[in-house]
């Protein structure tokens, strides 16, 4: 196979958070990149203005000239640039086995968990750039401080979102490793919460003895992975709870519309940190990179104020805009616990305003499966809006609807609407001065409030 330094590499999926990551770092080695995609997203434009070739659509032309396919998880096998590359003879790799290759050499720092692993990431990668460790980095969304999701760097750190899904964390090697939590999700892949739970101890496994597994004390099932590996790799353990080693007290909403805390190491108290994101979710988030920084060797000085100019990462917590007295966020949640930490977030910054949650239920098998946890997910918002499902890679074959997931919800306003569109329509006709519009979701369900802020800056004065 040819080298990926020196080879033209076709990526399959280019659009997406994973291969547009994947990508820019190919960009900036100076490898020669195209790819494909149903829809040309935003990431994807950028990397046509850095050098990539980028088609819309996917037909078989598109792999002339490349030595490397990567596919992402989301493309069938069936996939008519798949089936061209392996009728020439082009090596096809899937994502995890592709980034298995870039990471040789490299010592690897590796954050998974159900929630909160983007985030986390993207606040490791800040405090490493700031250390001036000049890292490689994959983040699964755009910093907002580096305007990428993605860098390479020439020192020897490689810094990775641990996905879960399709297993591709069991493809690491990782030096240090970061467990967030560990609740069920994907159930297309883990059609069990003990499978994944299973999945995430494989994952802790690989880290080596002389390597870091962070865990988040707060989680019960993180908690309990890294005391069974108690004898194995450094087990540093992190979060909000009193009695944890790395703990983050008295954290309390700051001016900045973020969050204040004390870091605590050990029974020391470190100093102050001051984020600019909200949530005490956040504030766990920030021990997590603080532990990796300290293990790392950068001074809690440095990280600090790093975190400090931490301006979040976007569709995490983004504030849109704000229109005649209406302000606008949207946030990347897509599972009950993330909904539910998203909309405590938001209650704490915008304490006294009606707060609107609209939910894009994401799957048909996440709504499913967690019809019951959805439906209690929404008591800090004061109107919910249910969008119809987002079917990303599935199909509509098993008969649930955004209906049934707002007929079940306990909750005295909620409704579900037939389109996007008519989401606007009620939100145009019902929200007031100082509302909050949350879009909450994984798919396009963000252009409810983009659409929104458009058509409220454009009515006339009255």
């Amino acid at each position: 196979m040819a080298d990926i330094s020196t080879a033209h590499v076709h990526l399959i999926g280019i659009g997406g958070a994973g291969l547009s990551a994947i990508a820019r770092v190919l960009l900036e080695q100076g490898t020669g990149v195209s790819g494909s995609d149903l829809v040309i997203s935003p990431v994807a434009e950028m990397l046509v203005r850095d050098g990539a070739l980028v088609y819309q659509g996917h037909d078989a032309n598109h792999v002339n000239g490349a030595d490397v396919v990567v596919a992402s998880s989301a493309i069938p096998d069936e996939n008519v640039e798949i089936r061209e590359a392996e009728a020439r003879g082009i090596p096809v790799l899937r994502r995890p086995a592709f980034l298995r290759r870039m990471m040789e050499g490299k010592r690897v720092v590796a954050v998974a968990g159900t929630h909160g692993k983007t985030t986390t990431t993207a606040m490791i990668a800040t405090v490493l750039v700031a250390a001036e460790r000049d890292p490689t980095f994959i983040v699964g969304g755009v910093l907002a401080d580096l305007e990428t999701n993605a860098r390479a760097g020439s020192g020897p750190l490689f810094l990775i979102e641990a996905d879960e899904y399709d297993r591709t964390f069991l493809s690491m090697t990782p030096y240090a490793a970061v467990i967030t939590n560990v609740e069920h999700d994907h159930p297309d892949c883990y059609p069990t919460f003990e499978v994944f739970r299973r999945a995430f101890e494989s994952f802790a496994s690989l880290v080596p003895e002389e390597g870091l597994l962070a865990v988040c004390g707060d989680d019960p099932v993180a908690r309990e992975i890294g005391q069974s590996f108690a004898d194995g790799a450094s087990v540093r353990v992190f979060g909000l709870q009193d009695g944890l080693p790395w703990r983050a007290e008295e954290v309390r909403p700051n001016f900045a519309g973020g969050v204040d805390f004390l870091a605590v190491r050990e029974g020391e108290t470190l100093g102050l940190v001051r984020l600019r994101v909200p949530g005490r979710h956040n504030a766990s988030n920030a021990m997590a990179a603080l532990v990796v920084a300290d293990f790392l060797g950068i001074p809690f000085s440095v990280a600090r104020q790093a975190l400090t100019s931490f301006r979040g990462v976007a569709r995490r917590f983004e504030v849109k805009g704000e229109a005649e007295g209406v302000v606008v966020v949207d946030d990347y949640a897509h599972h009950p616990t993330e909904i539910r930490a998203t909309l405590q977030a938001a209650r704490e910054r915008f304490p006294d305003r009606r707060i609107w949650a609209v939910w894009q239920p994401h799957t048909y098998s996440r709504t499913r499966e967690l019809m019951d946890e959805f439906a209690l997910a929404f008591e800090d918002a004061d109107r919910v809006i249910v969008l119809p499902i987002y079917a990303a890679r599935e199909k509509d074959t098993l008969g649930v609807s955004a209906a049934d997931a707002a007929a079940l919800m306990n909750h005295p306003h909620v409704e579900a609407v037939s389109s996007l569109r008519a989401a606007v329509e009620r939100l145009l006709h019902s929200v007031g001065d100082e509302d909050v519009v949350l879009t909450l979701g994984a798919g396009d369900g963000d252009s409810v409030g983009e659409w929104l802020l458009s058509e409220l800056q454009g009515r006339p004065d009255v």
